[in-house]
């Protein structure tokens, strides 16, 4: 085994670990306050993914201004989405929810096809390299984790140092009591699935910077965010940013001794082990 070689694979794998995180976000924050998990998730994410590559392409502009549109176009798009499809169904057995949220998924898709075709898009970006002996950073890699970093930083300060924050939290633990309190949970649940979708969006708009996608290739990531939140527990923000890291890392560290096409077989079987010794996650309680 090539210890170097090991070593500057698994700085790549935490490195994209930190985006992984990001979606996974997402994922878990929308389970975490109102239990519905979102089968639409994929075909958002590359809809950042889109968002961020036509702001370069056809407006000119710097990509990474496109994760500010995909933040604002994010919220909103992920408020109009609860309201039309979830709303209605919020306190329906878990499989109408699904279904409403899969339903959103081929309507994306469909529109995304047919707009986009299923061609290969890629944005050239130079952001240069850092070089340490074999250890190689694109720049583009580390933007990536800086502003997920930051991103992730905002999503805290936001629910713990807000009053706004503490009314999502509050709808969280317990709905009945929050409303008893005064607090709007239509309106906290709608706000929630609009952050949740926000981060997919910004999460697409930094993958599309470090590799080529379709309409399609949200699916992936939403199977990765899927690991990642069994890994981390269901309904914890922290958790998702740890098992991204871990899934990035994992990544890394199989491709020194697998080919790349086993990690997806590589990554479900911890998937399901996780299930089956831990489901409560690694974060989540015992």
């Amino acid at each position: 085994m090539n210890i170097e070689a090991l070593l500057a694979s698994s700085i790549d794998g935490l490195m994209l670990g930190f985006v992984y995180g990001l979606a996974a976000m997402g994922l878990t924050l929308i389970f975490g306050v109102m239990k519905v998990i979102n089968l639409g998730h994929g075909p958002i994410i590359a809809l950042g993914m889109f968002i961020v590559y036509l702001v370069a392409t056809q407006l000119g502009l710097n990509p990474y201004l496109g994760l500010v549109i995909a933040l604002l176009l994010g919220l909103a798009f992920g408020i109009v989405v609860y309201f039309l499809a979830v709303h209605r169904v919020i306190n329906a057995p878990e499989l109408t929810t699904l279904l409403a949220t899969f339903s959103v998924n081929l309507m994306i898709i469909g529109v995304g096809t047919v707009v986009f075709t299923t061609t290969p898009r890629a944005l050239a970006i130079d952001l240069g390299t850092w070089q340490s002996g074999v250890i190689t950073v694109l720049g583009t890699k580390a933007v990536a984790v800086v502003i997920a970093v930051i991103v992730t930083g905002a999503l805290y300060a936001f629910l713990y140092r807000t009053r706004v924050g503490k009314s999502i939290r509050a709808v969280a633990n317990n709905r009945a009591a929050a409303e008893l309190m005064g607090i709007n949970s239509t309106w906290v649940l709608a706000l929630s699935f609009g952050i949740g979708t926000m981060l997919a969006m910004i999460s697409g708009g930094l993958l599309a910077t470090l590799f080529s996608f379709t309409i399609l290739s949200g699916g992936i990531y939403e199977l990765k965010s899927f690991v990642i939140v069994v890994l981390g527990g269901l309904g914890n923000p922290t958790g998702a940013l740890v098992g991204g890291i871990v899934l990035g890392l994992l990544e890394g560290i199989t491709t020194i001794f697998i080919p790349v096409g086993w990690v997806p077989v590589i990554e479900y079987v911890v998937f399901v082990l996780i299930i089956l010794v831990r489901p409560t996650g690694l974060l989540g309680a015992r």
